[in-house]
């Protein structure tokens, strides 16, 4: 593995017994119960182990572990690296339980490491598909004498030992249960498999969906299942069905036509309130909603539900009527802040839309006011936009929200390709974020690729603060119709792609950064920092730096030890002091790195690895530019302090 460092100068809740027996034997059983816990105190500690997606159950991506901090943070060395071995691009996060690390290499197999030494244990060969890519899940019984991985290949779900990486053929009918099914739709019609794992709740496992983006797309059903029978056990509608809250706001029967209103990104569990929070996609089709006339809940909403019963408890719709697919992806973070002088319990849910929402985790309302403002209306043919939209007053957004052409980038250097793009943009429909889209070009900004995005934020939640990765992609939408004209314009299918504004090197049109790393002090509201995150490597080598990277997808992870780790898709992983920003440690490795790192200790060592398997090529993702189908020398990489002689 290729490597080079860059120093910096500075460098289980309490049980509640019911005893009826004498006050010997109570004492008895207290006693065991001590011993027990204190076998596992390591275990039950909150925020030190990483044994869910997103390192717990509230996707935190914080750790406990404070052992790799600020005054050491620059002696890290690589301690172990394991192969990918297949060419592969993985944005991976992994798991590690009792020194065993999950990770996904050789072809989409799940594969057992040593957690301290990177040794394989065994290897769960996949059959060709789509599977999982983001992560998986875990769950263990209350006694430790079951404990299994859930993944999902071709809208199947499967369950696995993980102790063996055999698959369990008692779940679901020969261990597979089809996602597709009790959705009210064909299934051989319907794709729902989200690359992003569910969350664990008690005996449950929570799943959202990733249904497609186009007018047959399948409801965006929130639904849970038993982790040992795989039976389905609770259904959320996101599209509600006749008598549920909402339907009203949608027209009659959408849910048996409409698609969409799904959760195909991130889940937030609060465990001992028993409560889940969904940040959910818009309906479907993304850029006209002509069939789909009203606010349409709960399409972009952040949802409160009961995690027994997938009751709603409360919701709130970041975008109403959504045109611009601005998804909520994100997962929610939860936090505890000081607000008006009270500790108060919060969610925050970071948008494409480059606001962050935030709110009473208990009750749904807004710390701070969030008011409804005039947006322009549309002018398409039986389209209706709703004609308002939320706007919070604080905090300030994390994304620029406008793009002119006094915000060209400076690095288009061909005269008439600045021309071209001067023209289009000052040609353009532009009045802002929620600009509908229409016949003509119209831009969208931060766009519907750009704010914020799976993986995308984490959290300190010692001292209420978040951080959160942005990006700014403007976009320019253009609606024409799909087939003949119909008599009932609402009845009309219109399409547009999704109109990335890239310049003929495959770089952004708007000037840097474009990705760029935010901190918010949520006990006030208030922004505490910003930096660009990593760079352009065509850019950098020429002088050209703080840019900011390219189409990232990447996560940031927060620890006690005052550190921020990221790695990005220009090869470097770094470590940033988490009160200021400032890039205390780095390092190159031979890929690019999407994903969220994992941290975690083993055999009393911290440790933390990346997922180190993508393109650092600034092109390759963007639609309508040539893919990189290069292979990639994937690996996971994990690092950690120097053995001390004589320790």
């Amino acid at each position: 593995m290729h490597l080079r460092l860059y120093r910096s100068p500075q460098s289980v809740r309490q049980a509640k017994i019911n005893v009826r027996e004498n006050r010997v034997v109570y004492l008895a059983l207290a006693c065991c119960l001590l011993v027990l816990r204190g076998a596992q105190a390591q275990k039950a500690s909150p925020y030190t182990s990483w044994s869910d997606y997103g390192g717990g159950p509230d996707a935190s991506q914080y750790s406990a572990l404070s052992q790799i901090n600020r005054s050491n943070v620059n002696e890290l060395r690589i301690a172990w690296t394991y192969p990918t071995g297949d060419g592969r691009k993985y944005l991976f996060n992994p798991l590690v339980v009792d020194g065993v690390m999950y990770v996904l290499a050789k072809n989409n197999s799940i594969v057992a490491l040593d957690a301290a030494t990177g040794k394989e244990i065994w290897v769960h060969e996949n059959p060709p598909g789509s599977i999982t890519t983001r992560g998986i899940n875990y769950w263990e019984s209350s006694d430790g004498s079951e404990r299994r991985l859930f993944f999902s290949i071709d809208n199947f779900l499967q369950a696995m030992d993980a102790r063996t990486g055999q698959s369990i053929a008692s779940f679901g009918s020969n261990g597979r249960v089809d996602l597709r099914e009790g959705l009210g739709r064909d299934p051989a019609k319907i794709e729902v498999q989200s690359a992003t794992p569910g969350r664990v709740f008690e005996n449950l496992l929570i799943l959202g969906s990733a249904t497609n983006q186009e007018y047959d797309s399948a409801p965006g059903d929130i639904r849970a299942y038993d982790v040992r029978s795989g039976a389905l056990v609770w259904t959320f509608h996101t599209i509600p069905h006749d008598g549920e809250f909402g339907y009203d706001t949608w027209p009659k029967d959408a849910w048996k036509t409409v698609g969409g209103a799904n959760d195909w990104g991130e889940l937030s569990l609060d465990k001992d309130r028993g409560i889940v929070y969904v940040p959910t996609a818009s309906p479907k089709y993304n850029f006209y909603g002509g069939d789909r006339k009203g606010a349409n809940l709960f399409g972009d909403c952040l949802l409160a539900l009961n995690a027994r019963t997938g009751k709603r408890i409360w919701h709130f719709q970041m975008v109403h009527h959504d045109i611009w697919d601005y998804d909520n992806a994100t997962a929610p973070k939860l936090l505890t802040v000081r607000h008006h002088g009270k500790r108060v319990d919060i969610v925050a849910e970071a948008g494409k839309t480059g606001f962050l929402y935030v709110f009473n985790r208990v009750t749904g309302e807004p710390l701070w006011p969030i008011e409804e403002r005039p947006v322009p209306r549309s002018d398409m043919p039986g389209e209706e936009t709703w004609p308002t939209q939320p706007f919070p007053v604080a905090p300030p957004p994390f994304a620029r929200q406008t793009f002119t052409v006094k915000d060209l980038s400076p690095f288009i250097d061909d005269p008439a390709e600045l021309a071209r793009f001067r023209k289009q943009v000052r040609n353009a429909r532009n009045e802002g974020l929620f600009t509908p889209p229409g016949l003509r070009d119209t831009i969208e900004m931060p766009g519907n690729n750009g704010g914020a995005n799976f993986g995308g934020a984490a959290v300190d939640p010692e001292h209420g603060r978040m951080f959160v990765v942005s990006k700014d992609f403007p976009a320019i939408l253009k609606l024409e119709l799909k087939g003949p004209a119909p008599a009932d314009p609402s009845k009309a299918h219109y399409t547009s792609g999704f109109g990335f504004m890239i310049t003929s090197s495959g770089l952004p049109v708007i000037d840097p950064p474009w990705t760029t790393l935010m901190a918010y002090n949520l006990n006030t509201g208030t922004i505490q920092w910003q930096i660009p995150l990593g760079e352009v490597p065509e850019l950098a080598v020429k002088g050209f730096t703080n840019t900011g990277g390219y189409f990232p997808k990447v996560g940031p992870v927060v620890t006690a030890g005052g550190l921020i780790f990221t790695g990005t898709r220009d090869g470097y992983v770094r470590a940033l002091d988490i009160d200021t920003g400032k890039v205390l440690w780095k390092a190159e490795l031979d890929a690019g790195l999407e994903g969220i790192p994992a941290v975690y200790e083993s055999k009393g060592k911290e440790y933390i690895v990346f997922c180190a398997a993508a393109e650092t090529t600034p092109h390759t993702t963007i639609p309508g530019h040539p893919a990189d189908d290069r292979p990639v020398q994937g690996a996971y990489v994990a690092f950690a302090l120097p053995d001390r002689v004589g320790k």
